[in-house]
């Protein structure tokens, strides 16, 4: 794994900012088709620097942070951006089935929002970024995979299980697979909270699963990233 990313100090000014080393493909769709290769000696070749980061609401920080999130991006100009907690609803009415791979935009102020979204991923430097979202039915979770548009994954798929093409509640996984390794951007749930008792249960549930995929994910090597809500102490 080390071969293809390389950790930097974090920015201070965002949350959780760690790096390591399109628009919108078909909402819902279980893979992408590649497109055709651009000319060139770099055509073929694959990202090999990424960049994983907890939002806690991209909205948010599209609205009072954009300059310092677009000057950052330009700065460390990473191959990937895996993007958790981006915490934007999904299309789709109240009462109603929502598309998880698409922005709600059914009420005025979910229009200004994603506005703001559409404008900023129009503008350099993320506008030189495919993207794909996995969002949830509210402002709450959420994740997010750009990926430059010189590289060509073989399939984005936005589920833990083989053989599917919905997205996982909460919106909680991005998978994306190239030529040599697979990408796999999660938002992890917690282990609960005093009053949920289903937490734990939850999180022993999420973890099987995880186990359960890497076990079905051993022909190409895995990158493994987002917030996967371990918190680690010291005796």
């Amino acid at each position: 794994m080390k071969r293809f990313f390389q950790s930097v100090e974090r920015d201070q000014s965002f949350k959780k900012m760690t790096i390591k080393p399109p628009n919108d493909a078909a909402a819902g769709a279980a893979a992408a088709a590649p497109e055709p290769p651009v000319d060139g000696d770099d055509a073929w070749r694959e990202p090999s620097k990424f960049m994983s980061w907890n939002a806690n609401s991209l909205l948010l920080r599209l609205k009072k942070n954009r300059e310092e999130l677009m000057g950052l991006v330009q700065r460390l100009d990473p191959d990937i951006i895996a993007i958790q907690e981006v915490r934007i609803p999904a299309a789709g009415r109240k009462g109603e089935p929502k598309n998880q791979g698409d922005i709600k935009d059914d009420t005025n102020v979910a229009r200004e929002d994603k506005q703001i979204v559409t404008r900023a991923f129009s503008a350099l430097p993320l506008s030189n970024y495919r993207v794909w979202w996995s969002l949830s039915e509210n402002k709450y979770g959420g994740t997010a995979l750009l990926v430059k548009k010189r590289f060509n994954p073989v399939s984005i798929t936005f589920s833990l299980d083989a053989g599917t093409n919905k997205h996982e509640t909460d919106g909680r996984v991005v998978l994306a697979e190239f030529q040599s390794f697979s990408l796999l951007n999660t938002y992890v749930p917690n282990n609960g909270w005093k009053d949920d008792e289903q937490g734990f249960q939850r999180r022993q549930k999420w973890d099987q699963r995880m186990l359960d995929f890497v076990s079905r994910s051993s022909k190409k090597p895995l990158i493994w990233c987002g917030d996967l809500n371990v918190r680690m102490t010291t005796p």
